[in-house]
């Protein structure tokens, strides 16, 4: 059987996932506070160029006693072992379950003399076992650190967003080295009214100390259900980092990321500028920090969490998980590398050497890679099946389309399904080749065609927002004397709609080739009366001055017309 087959089946029997992972991966964590509509929102961007883009689902189910669950590492499908299962694990729909949590994460590696290849539970069979097992972002934390402490962690360093309908949370772990259970790590919970992300290096650096009130270590662990309490972290995490000498300060002043993951050029420029771009978008004082994000200044740190100027809607989310830097000096549209049509993405590997002196291309938040994404909405005023919706897509998020999976939905749209298709197995009707093929064909043209896409691309998201209005009002009325029909309705929407998406997606793909085949524009002529058919007008716009100029100034005059 394919990869993707073997998924589908022990996430049957087990309730668990098989799949080729992301080490490259962006996240934003909004407090409720800092939203219009007062929703939690979490955002993700799972990137790996081996990655297939499909929305996972695992249904609620009762176990007998005895039951067990094989975990399989999710970057390469290596079995790990076995470990007891619970009674009962809940539904999940992609990265959020049925009671709203949501949980998404970004690799950032660090010391690599941590990891314990002897460790049962890899970094994403956390994410997935935890939410099947917990409720709400602090039962998450709790059911984290039992899981690691059990069973031992075989991941390298992991940054962590988690989310419910009331908070969010970023939590950052690494193992304790080979053969020794468990990991340190460090939970904060992000201040109401403000935003926090990551993207492949770990932000938290200075914590308050174990307080016993807002603060606490792992050997108090329980008491994080008291919410009071704002920072949890392993008792040894200071400790173990002294061990190793990478810390011999005091410690109030122990930072989390200077130990484990020491900040340099690359880590800013490629990890830190991403999360700067997307504050960027959504805080004036930002460019404050510019020389920090472009690896000039790497001790002008940016703030673990920011303020945006005013409150966040879903479409502003989307806007910054679109972001190529647009608008500053690392806009990626701009230098030669784009081409003359401003594409938008480079093609691997980031470094390149010419002449013995090493370069690099920008690593954005938007990029090809992208095996899926989403935005989560966790909405503490509608009940649970209703409350949570997760703004799905594929592909690279310039290009994609968010639709709506509501989170108590008992199936998936075929399109995104598991199973429909793989990394090498091409599928006319699957979500994640659909869109890469109007993706692919738009990097060529970019700045010719980008106006249509994005027309397409409004038209079908502005239509959703106002759908899902009228969605939870009709459902929320329902589900008060009809919980089974509530969630069958929602079920119904979230895949029509996600069909509905592909289909229109591919539309757009042919009507995208017809137009712009052969670097020609072509539009479509009226048949008048008499005739059987007409041309299209056809223009040629050629390249812009700008790249004629530059083709001139590196060619001199070998393409000079002699007169």
């Amino acid at each position: 059987m394919r990869k993707s087959l073997l998924t589908a089946f022990w996430g049957l029997f087990f309730g668990f996932s098989i799949n080729t992972g992301s080490n490259a991966c962006t996240n934003f964590i909004i407090t409720k506070g800092a939203t219009k509509d007062g929703s939690v929102m979490i955002t993700y961007s799972a990137d790996s160029h081996v990655l297939y883009g499909e929305l996972y689902y695992w249904p609620a189910r009762n176990w007998p006693a005895g039951s067990m669950v094989d975990i399989y590492e999710w970057d390469t499908g290596k079995f790990l072992g076995r470990i007891p299962q619970v009674t009962h694990t809940y539904s999940v729909v992609g990265n959020m379950n049925q009671h709203q949590l949501v949980i998404g994460e970004t690799t950032f590696g660090g010391r690599s003399e941590l990891i314990d290849t002897t460790g049962l539970i890899d970094y994403g069979s956390l994410i997935y076992l935890t939410l099947q097992r917990a409720k709400n972002a602090r039962e998450a934390i709790y059911t984290f650190a039992t899981l690691l402490d059990q069973y031992g962690y075989t991941s390298s360093g992991e940054s962590f967003s988690i989310g419910d309908a009331n908070e969010a949370w970023i939590m950052e772990l690494i193992g304790r080295g080979p053969g020794k259970k468990g990991a340190v790590w460090v939970a904060r919970r992000i201040p109401d009214g403000y935003i926090s992300g990551h993207a492949n290096h770990p932000r938290i650096t200075t914590f308050p100390l174990a307080d016993g009130k807002k603060s606490i270590t792992s050997k108090d662990l329980k008491k994080i259900f008291d919410p009071e309490v704002e920072t949890v972290y392993a008792y040894d995490v200071i400790d173990l980092a002294r061990s190793y000498g990478w810390y011999k300060g005091a410690d109030k002043d122990f930072s989390f990321s200077d130990a484990y993951a020491p900040i340099d050029f690359g880590a800013a420029r490629f990890c830190e500028a991403r999360v700067w771009s997307g504050f960027n978008k959504v805080n004036s004082e930002m460019v404050k920090y510019l020389d920090y994000a472009m690896g000039e200044n790497l001790t002008n740190r940016m703030p673990l969490w920011i303020k945006p100027d005013k409150k966040l809607e879903l479409k502003d989310v989307m806007n910054i998980m679109r972001d190529y830097y647009q608008d500053t000096p690392m806009d990626m549209s701009k230098d030669p590398g784009a081409g003359p049509y401003g594409c938008t993405v480079r093609w691997r590997p980031m470094e390149w050497e010419v002449d013995g002196v090493t370069y690099f291309n920008e690593r954005a938040i938007s990029t090809q890679q992208t095996g899926f994404s989403f935005i989560s909405q966790s909405r503490s005023y509608l009940p649970d099946p209703i409350g949570g919706i997760l703004w799905f897509g594929v592909d690279d998020t310039f290009y994609t389309v968010y639709s709506p999976m509501y989170c108590g939905i008992t199936k998936v749209p075929e399109s995104y399904a598991v199973g429909n298709g793989d990394m090498m197995t091409f599928s006319d009707n699957a979500a994640f080749w659909v869109f890469n093929q109007v993706s692919n064909f738009m990097y060529t043209r970019t700045s010719q065609m980008i106006d249509d896409l994005k027309a397409k691309q409004k038209e079908l998201e502005e239509r959703y927002m106002e759908e899902t209005k009228k969605v939870d009002t009709e459902a929320a009325d329902l589900y008060k004397n009809d919980p089974v029909a509530a969630v069958n309705m929602l079920t119904e929407y979230s895949v029509f709609s996600g069909n509905s998406t592909v289909r229109e997606w591919k539309e757009l793909y042919k009507f995208l080739f017809t137009k712009y085949m052969d670097g020609n524009v072509k539009i479509k002529q009226p048949v008048p009366q008499g005739y059987s058919r007409v041309n299209p007008k056809v223009s040629q716009p050629g390249y812009p001055e700008e790249w004629l100029r530059f083709v001139v100034k590196s060619t001199g005059d070998r393409f000079k017309v002699k007169q």
